[in-house]
């Protein structure tokens, strides 16, 4: 297998001669991904000269998008570091992410380490035999002495592979930043992939895309031109010059997260085909890049700077994640890119499950998002708490309702963002009354009291009197039934994944990770269980057998009632003029039913 990129000896040698401009005060690294099949790489980096005593190095704990401790620095073996003169220095770890390195006098210091990369999913480090992403939250460690200092980066790859970044190029397999911070938010796509550029609204983007899949990538691009024009109906500006979509085409892993001037979007790799799952893959994208203004222009000030080592604690996670949400499909709506019944019915969708959750009645939206560093989901999660995506994009939404009705249409929720990036750009982070503030600012009225009822409080949203104002009301159809309920959710086979809480099976007694046996004396299966509740009416008494931690036990069930069907969002019988205005001051685009109530025709 051929190589190319910097080798470990020329880097040694432009170090020495000074042959590399600034070289006493960069960092340099390289990564050597010469067996990429093992999943396995070999890093170093190079430390400007430094004072004798205890030198530190690290591995973040985080990476920037997860607000979650991740255990990054178990991928590290065969730590070493070096002088000057390249003798062994004593070192020791002194935390999880952290090595203490013992200097008797002043020198340069070069690490080097072994690296385990095989855990795509996170979209922290994945190495195999066609590629590399690399976030160097899990792949490079800093020293916080020299954190603000310049760097390089140099690859060692095999010779077919090409390397993308948000990082500044500056040969094929190299590139710099102008400090770590840079860096831990501009990861690596190198390896075999496909690759697209377009222009859009005078910015240039590129499209790589890793893994074969049922993906057009011309329709991806000429959708996302669409998309990333229309972020300037929130901002003013951009951020960047340059940006960078990667896409992992992949066998299960999903997900995405966002960096300074890049994002990388995993999906199933036929996930592309069917409309609704193109539209999720193209939401994300719109997701991650509304990202690049919200978190990586200005954030909360909780999370500036960012602190590595720890958690990064703030109250305002729900505006970073939820208001992410609440805008993304708003912005192919305005691109024309999804249409206005399918954003309504998404809509529907996530109201529906948030008035299904017993938790927005426990926690609220902040208290939320100071728990998400600690947040592992499940049944007791679901039960009693919210999260910051989904109940922040209610939030949200109540915000913006609010901010439309309070200033009769002249300015909305997008304007609390505007302003956000116009006055709380980077290092500057922004606090809960800087954000109270811009909202009196535009209303004239004091917001203290509702943030108390809807931010600081678990929020209970009247839906019908909120989406009235637009035009809009919730149903199930005209076809709905009634039909009965029992408020479990099945998750291996016949065991419970979930008992929703107060429901009749939680009254009964049921619990999460019981299994189900029978229902009324007679065996049930999975895929018959629903059918066979069906067979009962509303009120019914049924008799479950269950076991519960091994133990056979029966539990008698009332049947409580839900209506059947899906949950909508259709047009009022009758809608004024107001209506109409307040629905396209919110969403931008004309009044889309017709006088019957039907969405009009594209045509």
């Amino acid at each position: 297998m051929k190589i190319s990129g910097l080798s470990m000896l020329s880097l040694t040698s432009l170090l020495t001669l000074g042959i590399w401009s600034h070289a006493i005060a960069e960092v340099h690294y390289q990564i050597d991904l010469s067996t990429p099949e093992h999943h396995m790489a070999k890093v170093r980096a190079v430390f400007p000269q430094t004072r004798a005593g205890d030198f530190t190095v690290n591995l973040p704990v985080w990476r920037t998008g997860r607000y979650e401790v991740l255990p990054l620095a178990d991928g590290v073996r065969l730590f070493e570091a070096r002088d000057a003169t390249g003798k062994l220095l004593p070192w020791q770890r002194t935390a999880t992410g952290e090595w203490q390195v013992t200097l008797a006098q002043p020198t340069n210091v070069t690490i080097s380490y072994q690296l385990y990369a095989n855990e795509l999913g996170k979209r922290v480090r994945h190495i195999d035999a066609t590629h590399a992403f690399l976030d160097a939250s899990g792949v490079f460690m800093y020293s916080p002495e020299f954190r603000q200092q310049p760097l390089t980066v140099a690859l060692k790859v095999p010779e077919n592979w090409n390397s993308y970044s948000g990082l500044t190029r500056v040969a094929k397999q190299q590139f710099t930043a102008a400090n770590y911070d840079v860096l831990v938010d501009s990861p690596i796509e190198t390896g075999i992939s496909q690759q697209r550029s377009f222009a859009a609204d005078g910015k240039h983007y590129q499209l790589v895309i890793w893994g074969e899949g049922n993906y057009n990538p011309e329709q991806i691009v000429s959708d996302l031109q669409k998309v990333t024009a229309a972020s300037q109906t929130i901002w003013d500006g951009y951020p960047f010059d340059n940006y960078l979509f990667m896409v992992h085409a992949t066998n299960g892993a999903r997900g995405a997260t966002e960096h300074i001037n890049s994002t990388v979007i995993q999906t199933p790799r036929f996930n592309f085909r069917e409309r609704k799952d193109y539209l999720r893959f193209i939401s994300t994208a719109a997701h991650e890049f509304i990202h690049t203004w919200n978190v990586k222009a200005y954030r909360p000030a909780g999370l500036v700077p960012y602190r590595y080592q720890q958690e990064n604690m703030t109250p305002l996670l729900w505006m970073a994640e939820g208001s992410t949400s609440y805008f993304q499909n708003q912005l192919l709506l305005r691109a024309g890119v999804m249409t206005a019944q399918e954003f309504l019915e998404d809509l529907a969708k996530r109201i529906d499950a948030n008035q299904h959750n017993p938790g927005r009645g426990i926690q609220s939206v902040a208290a939320s998002s100071l728990n998400q560093w600690t947040s592992t989901g499940g049944d007791y999660a679901t039960n009693n708490s919210v999260n910051i995506y989904a109940e922040g994009y209610m939030a949200s939404l109540a915000l913006d309702f609010s901010l439309l009705q309070e200033t009769h249409l002249n300015a909305s929720y997008r304007d609390v963002h505007k302003r956000l990036y116009r006055e709380f750009r980077l290092p500057k982070g922004y606090s809960v009354n800087d954000v109270q503030l811009i909202l009196k600012q535009l209303s004239g009225r004091d917001y203290h009291d509702w943030w108390q009822q809807h931010v600081d409080s678990p929020m209970t949203l009247d839906f019908p009197s909120l989406l009235a104002h637009a035009g809009l009301q919730l149903n199930y159809g005209k076809d709905s039934k009634v039909e009965p309920y029992l408020g479990i959710t099945l998750g291996d086979g016949l065991q419970l994944s979930r008992v929703a809480k107060d429901s009749p099976a939680w009254q009964a007694g049921v619990g999460a990770g019981d299994e189900l046996v029978a229902v009324n004396g007679l065996k049930v299966t999975a895929d018959g269980f629903n059918k066979r509740i069906n067979d009962f009416k509303v009120g019914d008494t049924i008799t479950l057998t269950l076991f519960s931690n091994d133990t056979l036990v029966t539990r008698q069930v009332v049947l409580g009632a839900q209506p059947s069907g899906k949950l909508q969002l259709q047009s009022l019988k009758k809608v004024s003029h107001n209506q109409k205005a307040f629905f396209k001051a919110w969403l931008g685009i004309d009044w889309p039913f017709d006088d019957k109530g039907n969405f009009k025709s594209l045509s």
